[in-house]
Parts: C-alpha cells; structure tokens; sequence
C-alpha cells in the first residue's frame, strides 16, 4: 500500500535562482555562483549544502548510453490489476535495469524505462522478469532509437540573458559525443564516481580511485569534454514549480519524425524526446507548470508541425525512481546502480 505523503517541501526564490544557475553550469565554482546571483560563496555553499543535506537537489552525471550498456533504453507501459499500480511500481523501481518508473494515467497504469546492461538480460526481463511480477496484466514495450533531448537540456527559466552568459564563460566546454568509443577501465571507474557526484573535482577522482591527481584531471577532463559524462541538477519538477508531468507518444509520416522530434526537442516543456520503433514515433517526455500549459501543447504548438496523425497522453501521477535515484516525496534517496 503506498505511503501517506508528507507535505512537499517549499523551495524559496534564492533556492531557485541557485538551482537554476546550477542548470546552466553543474560544476561553476561557488565563487563565480556568488557573483551570478548577487550572494557571497560562503552563503551559497550554505545554501547548497542545506538543500543536499535535505535530499532535494543532488549535482549527477548523465552518461551516455554506450558507457553503460550493450543497447539502447525502452519505454515499458504496464498495464496492471485493479488496485495493484502501486505495488507493482514498487517492485519494477528494485529492478537495477529500470532508471525510472512512475504510476500513470491513460494508456496504463505504470510507465517505466529500461536499460539492461546487455541484450540477453533485457529479454530476459521483457519476456519473463518483467510479466512475471504479482499484478502485472499486459506490458507494451518501444525501442529508443535516437534521443533529440535528454534531462541535462531542461531548464528552468529565471534568470536574465547577463546571468547566463557569465556562468556559460565559467561553465565545461562540452563536444557533442559523435562514437561512444575507446574507454579504458580507469575511465569507467571515474565515470561511476561523476555519475554519482557531477561536482566532483580531480582531487575527489583521485582520492576516490586511489590515482594520482594529474591523472584523475586528464580522465576527469576527458570525459567531461567529450560530452560522455554530463553533470546536471537531479531535483523533482514539482519543486520548481511544474508539478504536471506527462509522455506523449506521437503517431507521425516517416518523413516528418525527424522534424517533429527536433521541434519538441526544443519545446520548454521537453525533459526526454526520443524517436522510437514500436507503434508510435517520438515520445515526448515534459513537465508543465499547469493544465494550461499541456493544453498548449496539444491544441497549438503540435497543431503547427506537419506529419503527425495522432497522440496519446500518460500523466504521471507518482514518480517511484528517476535516472535510477529513489523519490519519496519529493525528496531523493539512494542511487541505486
């Protein structure tokens, strides 16, 4: 049975100016933080330690796919037993293969996301892990072919075009990966400690993977530059104000799926966009400050891109675990892969 929540933790206007900068520039020094927002870095890295200490905000690295398995994602809706979404839920979110999963309605009960580690063990999983689990009726599962936006893109919208100017001059030069290839060992193993700490310095690599510092600065800064580890603010959307999360999966002409996913790809809703093979053709993954803002979307900005033929909209009801971290109410848990 789920949990009877606690009331939501409030974040106030200096909170979200910090989380909003952070958004921009993950691992900007407290100092150039500081001067950003008109604060001292001494009051910043109070702040920022409090909403860490509080289990709100959390700075991770986003890895790119090869790094961590043999394929690419899927998006699972599980249809469930009357009175079982919840529970069943709960047991997908223990699953290490599955980064997010959340109760919903519409198409189904339960959507999820799943990234085995190898191809075997992903059928293994969609074939009898997954059917398997008390409460669970039907599954429909679509292969992400392609990504046009992923979490690290979303951005919440407070600060002036000054503001994020300077913290881009302070922000890692960043290359868009072209092939995910050639990682030794020692990059795997700093790329485990960035994924759970974005902010982490060379210093922390160094001490975390018994290296020398030089050596820790050179995989650290690779793998920063070549867009394999991408630090970003891991803090539920409700907190920042757009408490109404939905996935859209599109039905487009072949010829228009390219355009239409690079269009919500920069729609300010958009947190996940991928192209997919399965029954529809983009899933649109955003988050909405209000009802208003989603209706916006169906009747207006998708009404102008040419090629669709129809959607289908999930509404998340309850996020159990995202990018593999543990929600409660809010706040974040433990990472669990």
């Amino acid at each position: 049975m789920a949990a009877v929540p606690s009331a939501p933790p409030v974040l106030d206007d200096a909170d979200l100016d910090l989380v909003a900068a952070l958004q921009v520039a993950p691992r900007a020094p407290l100092s150039a933080l500081a001067e950003v927002l008109g604060s001292s870095a001494s009051t910043v890295g109070r702040r920022l330690a409090r909403l860490a200490e509080e289990r709100l905000l959390r700075v991770i690295g986003q890895v790119e796919w090869p790094m961590l398995a043999e394929g690419n994602p899927m998006h699972i809706w599980v249809a469930t037993a009357p009175g079982q979404a919840w529970e069943v839920a709960r047991q997908l979110s223990e699953l290490p293969e599955i980064p997010f999963v959340a109760t919903t309605t519409g198409r189904a009960d339960v959507y999820c996301s799943l990234h085995a580690t190898r191809r075997d063990r992903a059928r293994e999983l969609l074939t009898t892990r997954i059917p398997s689990v008390p409460g669970v009726r039907s599954a429909h599962t679509e292969l992400v072919l392609r990504a046009t936006a992923k979490s690290d893109s979303w951005r919440l919208r407070r600060l002036d075009d000054a503001q994020v100017r300077a913290l881009r001059e302070v922000a890692d030069p960043v290359e868009e990966p072209t092939a995910v290839t050639g990682f030794g060992d020692d990059e795997l193993r700093a790329m485990e400690l960035l994924r759970r700490d974005g902010r982490a310095s060379a210093a922390d690599v160094a001490r975390g993977l018994g290296i020398n510092r030089s050596t820790a600065y050179r995989l650290t800064h690779s793998l920063l530059q070549r867009g394999l580890v991408r630090p970003r603010v891991e803090i539920e959307p409700a907190l920042l104000g757009h408490p109404l999360e939905v996935v859209i999966e599109l039905h487009a002409a072949p010829g228009a799926i390219q355009e239409v996913a690079d269009a919500l790809a920069r729609h300010p809703s958009a947190r996940y966009v991928s192209i997919v093979a399965g029954t529809s053709s983009v899933i649109h993954h955003g988050v909405f400050r209000d009802e208003d803002g989603l209706a916006e979307l169906l009747t207006r900005d998708l009404a102008t891109l040419p090629g669709i033929t129809a959607c289908e909209v999930s509404v998340v009801l309850d996020v159990l675990r995202r990018y593999w971290i543990g929600r409660e109410d809010g706040r974040l848990l433990g990472q669990d892969r």
